[in-house]
């Protein structure tokens, strides 16, 4: 998994799989206090809306039990990342139940922390189930789907928003060809949705951002699926760079395009 809680004798910690070391290595970071999380977030060793969101409430919680400046932790980690806007809200909903004036006689301020942020993991994970089951009923039979950036397990504590989508095309029959998108600017397609493509038994093919005109063009992409690292209010969607001009491709091209994102991500 892309981050797990450790309780250990020696204290909490929380554990990431680090992924700028995919797909060579499978390596695990732990981090045992606040600065240590900011800079694994900062780079990019987890990354994603909705995993910045569950690690922000981790980060938060891993503050309250090691019995730091709980507020002065999430305002730090709030600030990691500038995009996705579930990292600040993850960390805050961890911070506003670790303030709570009505606390359970039972339940210390602590625990009132990490069992906010297991909530947000599990909303997650459903929230991810759900997308992948209203998303299915826009892919048609034999689709091509093309994707950009990483949206898959990596970023969700499910299987992600786009590909969750793509991954459910695929056990339902429907998906002929998933183009992968390479990404700047770390490849994190190249890198970690063809890992994860791989892993699922996806049938894809990398190919590279400059392409994707080329490849609309002739016919040969019937769905756009993306993820978002905010989306405000009249419904605009900020992503990964170089999905706008996805989006304009897709248009003149009469290619439906669909976001992904789950309702913390608004």
């Amino acid at each position: 998994p892309p981050l797990r809680w450790l309780d250990p004798p020696d204290g909490p910690a929380i554990e990431l799989l680090d992924q700028t070391r995919l797909p060579a290595t499978e390596a695990v970071l732990t981090c045992r206090d606040v600065d240590s999380l900011v800079e694994a977030i900062r780079r990019l060793a987890v990354r994603g809306a909705p995993m910045l969101g569950v690690a922000g409430a981790y980060g938060v919680a891993l503050a309250a039990c090691r019995g730091d400046d709980v507020a002065a932790a999430a305002e730090l980690i709030a600030a990691a990342r500038p995009t996705a806007v579930n990292l600040g809200w993850g960390a805050y909903r961890a911070l506003a139940a670790y303030q709570a004036e009505d606390l359970s006689p039972v339940r210390s301020r602590p625990a009132a922390a990490l069992a906010t942020a297991r909530q947000i993991a599990e909303q997650d994970a459903a929230a991810s189930a759900a997308m992948a089951e209203y998303g299915l009923t826009l892919v048609p039979a034999g689709a091509r789907i093309l994707t950009h950036c990483n949206t898959g397990a990596l970023v969700s504590a499910g299987e992600g928003t786009a590909f969750a989508i793509a991954a459910a095309a695929h056990r339902a029959g429907r998906l002929a060809r998933l183009w992968v998108d390479e990404t700047r600017p770390l490849l994190q397609g190249a890198r970690l949705t063809a890992y994860e493509a791989r892993r699922a038994g996806l049938p894809y093919s990398v190919l590279a951002d400059a392409a994707a005109a080329a490849l609309m063009a002739a016919g040969q992409v019937d769905l756009v699926l993306v993820g978002a690292d905010r989306i405000a209010a009249d419904g605009s969607v900020a992503n990964k760079i170089g999905t706008y001009a996805l989006a304009v491709l897709a248009a003149h091209h009469a290619v439906p395009f669909v976001v992904a994102a789950p309702v913390s991500t608004i």
